[in-house]
């Protein structure tokens, strides 16, 4: 059954990976990926080659962040906008460096050095949102902030795979990069110009027939056929499909074509994330485990501290350098493709790439775990340090007393909030949401930012 055999198997055995994880109350993604490695041709599974399992693996990313661009409108990320551009490129050329200094300290030349950096400058897009969708975290400023961070990252997975190669010989790289920004450009241009015109006009014809198959079948369509256009002109697959949802979301049937979009999403995801067990190979794992162990901690630690320090140079405080943190410090999917073109071009060897792709994997594997300490360890820092003041908005200056407490501000805490406010009674609002926290602040009612679920917020 060749490539359909593959498939069955796969989802089978991610299902029973993702029983045991929810057994042993852990992510699905880590059982995803260890059913994976259980199954795959370098550990002597089933399946034999895991090459066309890797293509459909990247529908999977593709389709997570078309939902992605669905879900997020460019309305949301202007607050995060100058944390994101400035320091997003920031956080990549400081990773690069440091990954550099990395690399010279365990005796590998400049150019294989220099590709650590860059590929470590990567974070896994794949793995954050679907550990922030699990934590239902996505909404979050700390989320928005994390997600503006990861479209810069993203976008410069080309000058990256442009400038990489070219390190003996910089200036042939100058070229090739300006025609990736010229095309990068265009390709925004007339993305916004169709999505604005063409393509809500076509799904209001789709809306029209009733037909919720047709309208499935559109959507898909137009993800993933304009990540592919996108990729034809020499940018990423997944990028397209990220600006393709996120222009669909200006228009009338965005909500819808995320709900519809959400199981197919998921499935490839799956695939995606077992995919990624297949490459640990654990023969060399078990003979260099030492090394990898190494690596791992000193990738996931500075990159940590760096990305959390940007984010509070630029003005953020309480939870979100902390989440931000514990959140980004994986390397991401991306380094796969880098890492394959780095190994064909003779810049890393095979045991340099396999370093490489064993510190991927360990340290996709630990997000989950490490960005579920977020919680624990704000609260912890807020009871003994008690520097960060809570972010609150419209409070009266002579404080709260005697007042009622609503937790969330969503429809219902805004209704109820709105009969408070003509009976004149004192409350707060406790809001996670920044969107919301803004909502709360257009409408003058008193509220602060944080967790109404935890005794500190």
């Amino acid at each position: 059954m060749g490539i359909a055999a593959d498939i069955v198997i796969i989802v089978v055995a991610a299902l029973c990976g993702g029983l045991l994880a929810q057994k042993c109350r852990q992510p699905l993604i880590l059982g995803y990926i260890l059913a994976g490695v259980l199954i795959g041709p370098l550990t002597g599974g089933v399946i034999a080659d895991a090459h066309d399992v890797e293509k459909l693996a990247e529908i999977g990313v593709a389709l997570l962040l078309f939902a992605l661009g669905l879900e997020f409108s460019l309305k949301e990320l202007k607050p995060v906008k100058y944390v994101a551009l400035i320091g997003g490129s920031l956080q990549i050329l400081l990773t690069i460096g440091y990954g550099f200094l990395i690399g010279r300290w365990l005796g590998w030349e400049t150019a294989p050095s220099m590709w650590l950096g860059g590929i470590a400058s990567l974070s896994s897009t794949m793995v954050i949102l679907k550990t922030l969708m699990n934590q239902g975290m996505m909404g979050t400023l700390s989320s928005r902030v994390m997600i503006g961070i990861l479209i810069v990252q993203d976008l410069a997975v080309v000058p990256l795979m442009i400038l990489l190669p070219q390190l003996s010989d910089p200036a042939a790289g100058l070229p090739l990069l300006g025609i990736a920004a010229v095309k990068s450009t265009v390709f925004l241009l007339l993305m916004f110009l169709i999505g604005t015109r063409l393509l809500p006009w076509l799904l209001a014809i789709v809306a029209r027939w009733n037909s919720r198959e047709l309208f499935v079948l559109t959507i898909t369509a137009i993800g993933l056929g304009i990540g592919y256009a996108t990729y034809l002109v020499g940018l990423s697959f997944a990028f397209g499909a990220f600006v393709a949802g996120m222009v669909l979301s200006e228009s009338d049937y965005g909500h819808q074509a995320l709900s519809d979009i959400i199981p197919l999403r998921d499935l490839f995801g799956l695939l995606f994330f077992t995919s990624v067990g297949m490459l640990l190979e654990p023969h060399f794992l078990f003979a260099n485990y030492v090394g990898v162990l190494q690596l791992v901690l000193l990738i996931t630690v500075g990159k940590g501290l760096l990305l959390a320090g940007i984010v509070r140079s630029f003005g953020y405080g309480n939870i979100v350098p902390l989440a931000v943190g514990l959140g980004m410090f994986q390397i991401g999917e991306f380094s796969f493709v880098l890492g394959q073109v780095g190994l064909a071009g003779g810049f890393l060897n095979p045991e340099q790439y396999s370093y490489i792709l064993s510190a991927t994997i360990f340290s996709m594997l630990m997000t989950p775990l490490v960005s579920g300490l977020t919680a624990p360890l704000y609260r912890l820092k807020r009871r003994w340090l008690k520097t960060d003041a809570l972010e609150t908005v419209n409070l009266p200056q002579d404080g709260l007393h005697d007042h009622i407490v609503i937790a969330g501000g969503g429809r219902v805490g805004q209704h109820v909030a709105q009969v408070l406010k003509q009976l004149d009674v004192r409350f707060v609002i406790i809001e996670m949401s920044h969107r919301l926290i803004d909502t709360c602040k257009a409408c003058g009612y008193p509220a602060i930012y944080g967790d109404a679920s935890q005794d500190d917020p």
